[in-house]
């Protein structure tokens, strides 16, 4: 779930796995805090995404993360046309981080928007909203591309 959810949101597989190992190190300094298996999942999913925010405003700052780029994804995905797929990636990778993340969790996790309200600890008016913009940006840019396509 770690693993996953950084990388879904890095699209990068060696950040990922460097994002992972640190949140499991921080894991393994705060088990004592850990009061159920709920309450774990809730705490790394929370420091996963905490992570991934901080990794993203290191990013812009150094330009070490490649938005522009979209590597193969770690799980098999439904969609079918694959050109279609890589540049849904790239476009969602090009949204600014905390809709994407905001994105991520809800259809890659499957979380629900109280569930990421929770995990962000913003409203949950906050997170609908941060979706629908999400949404309505990356329709923006598809339709683009298909104008693109057909002219």
């Amino acid at each position: 779930m770690v693993y996953s959810l950084a990388y879904h949101f890095l699209h990068n597989r060696a950040a990922a796995e460097d994002l992972t190992q640190e949140v499991f190190l921080r894991l393994y300094q705060s088990l004592p805090t850990i009061q159920s298996p709920a309450h774990l999942k809730h705490w790394l999913r929370q420091a996963t995404c905490r992570r991934c925010i901080d990794a993203a405003r290191r990013a812009r700052l150094r330009r070490f993360l490649s938005l522009g780029s979209t590597p193969e994804p770690a799980a098999e995905m439904p969609l079918r046309d694959h050109v279609m797929e890589r540049k849904l990636r790239a476009m969602v990778a090009a949204l600014p981080p905390k809709l994407r993340l905001t994105v991520v969790l809800r259809y890659q996790e499957d979380l629900e928007p109280a569930e990421i309200a929770e995990l962000l600890e913003m409203p949950i008016n906050t997170v609908k909203s941060s979706l629908r913009r999400s949404l309505a940006r990356l329709r923006q840019k598809i339709a683009k591309q298909f104008q693109g396509v057909s002219r």
